[in-house]
């Protein structure tokens, strides 16, 4: 009887921290290099009135490199202002911990694309985000609570919940423990 408690209990212990698998949006191998990308994952939402915002995340690895994917998109019917990012923007992740862990933008200027659709401008800006090697470690040990972007010309910073069901399709996300779930995709 005691043999069949442990292992009930180590069979419980197992499947309360299996990991889920990874989930690619491409997995890519070839005579150029090796290059993965998660699934996008929604980090932000704001809807008010006519104006909705959304903040996704994806990882990514090229040739051993792992970078963060950030992508907002913007609609409303009225002026969208842009945020573009430069050599110089930055994320700062704020960790439950209290570390802060900086993300630096690769070299290269965007300001997204706009789109008018249907009375509705839509912008949609990605920028790749490098991590620092002394603070990647960080990202597997605290849930993030607060974000801050830092654009070119602009800051805003993002709360960051640890539930979030979405308006747009209804999922239930988890972005406080993103990094916690995923960054081993990318390692």
């Amino acid at each position: 009887m005691k043999q069949l408690i442990t292992l009930t209990f180590f069979l419980l212990t197992l499947t309360a921290f299996a990991q889920k698998p990874c989930e690619y949006s491409a997995n890519v191998t070839d005579s150029i290099g090796t290059y993965k990308v998660t699934n996008e994952y929604l980090i932000s939402e704001k809807n008010f009135g006519a104006t909705f915002n959304y903040v996704f995340f994806s990882l990514a690895q090229t040739d051993g490199l792992p970078t963060l994917n950030l992508q907002l998109i913007q609609k409303s019917n009225s002026f969208i202002k842009a945020n573009c990012f430069d050599k110089n923007s930055k994320v700062f992740l704020q960790l439950e911990n209290g570390k802060i862990v900086s993300l630096i933008h690769i070299d290269q200027e965007s300001c997204g694309t706009l789109i008018r659709d249907k009375g509705f401008d839509n912008r949609v800006n990605t920028g790749i985000f490098m991590f620092m090697k002394d603070n990647f470690e960080e990202l597997k040990k605290s849930p993030v609570s607060i974000m801050r972007i830092k654009y070119l010309t602009d800051t805003e910073d993002y709360i960051v919940r640890s539930e979030l069901t979405s308006e747009m399709n209804q999922k239930v996300y988890h972005p406080n423990t993103y990094f916690m779930e995923n960054i081993r995709c990318v390692e």
